[in-house]
């Protein structure tokens, strides 16, 4: 009995001591001591932060032909003042590259279209007849640029000397037959007669016309900037 006595004093002073620890455990658990953080320091007055440097490939700069830059082309068709008007689409290409600082920007061979701007024939014993083109565009790498260019002209003859060979050559015909037939009198009736004749004969062939061939060389200049 004595014996007993003595071990329930230490199986209590166990649970108490199994009671108490897992109390001081959770409180060190719900209590933990505070964390000091570093606070962020502003930066001084007038700072500006230097934008992150990209890492995209910027796009190459656009090329530029300057204005009056020179272009040959070779026209693909003929075209005159016969068959052709004013607003008529032709056809061309590059002779010789288009240079821009030494480096070839509008290769041999790129294609070409203008437009005929004036045809008229000459009218009958006087004036000239005038052909104008001009070109509109061309097509590089599957895309059409506009340009604006100066224009072409060809000019015919002179009427001139051409009428007075109808019109003298006919006068002297004129005379001489008049001569055998009636003398002086007849050669005067003779000469106005041939004159009528050679000034009908060149008002009926004297019309002139003026054209380009196929494969004719043409020059123009650029009149404003074009971009690629």
């Amino acid at each position: 009995m004595c014996r007993w006595l003595s071990v329930v004093p230490l199986l209590m002073l166990a649970a108490c001591s199994n009671h108490s620890a897992p109390s001081s455990s959770a409180a060190l658990k719900t209590n933990p001591e505070p964390v000091e953080r570093a606070q962020p320091v502003p930066p001084p007055e007038g700072f500006v932060a230097e934008p992150a440097p990209s890492t995209e490939t910027p796009p190459p700069a656009p090329v530029v032909i300057p204005r009056w830059s020179v272009l040959r082309v070779r026209i693909d068709q003929a075209v005159d003042t016969r068959r052709n008007r004013a607003g008529d689409h032709f056809h061309a290409s590059l002779a010789a590259p288009v240079l821009v600082h030494g480096k070839a920007v509008l290769p041999r061979g790129t294609e070409f279209t203008g437009h005929i701007t004036q045809s008229d024939a000459s009218g009958r014993l006087k004036g000239r007849a005038v052909l104008a083109v001009t070109l509109d565009s061309f097509r590089l790498n599957g895309k059409e640029y506009r340009v604006h260019t100066g224009s072409v002209e060809r000019l015919s003859a002179a009427h001139k000397k051409r009428n007075l060979g109808f019109i003298g050559g006919g006068t002297g015909l004129g005379a001489a037959l008049g001569a055998i037939a009636g003398g002086g009198k007849g050669a005067l009736i003779g000469a106005a007669a041939g004159a009528a004749a050679g000034t009908a004969g060149a008002a009926a062939t004297g019309k002139l016309e003026v054209g380009l061939g196929a494969e004719t060389v043409l020059t123009f200049p650029f009149r404003t900037t074009v971009e690629l």
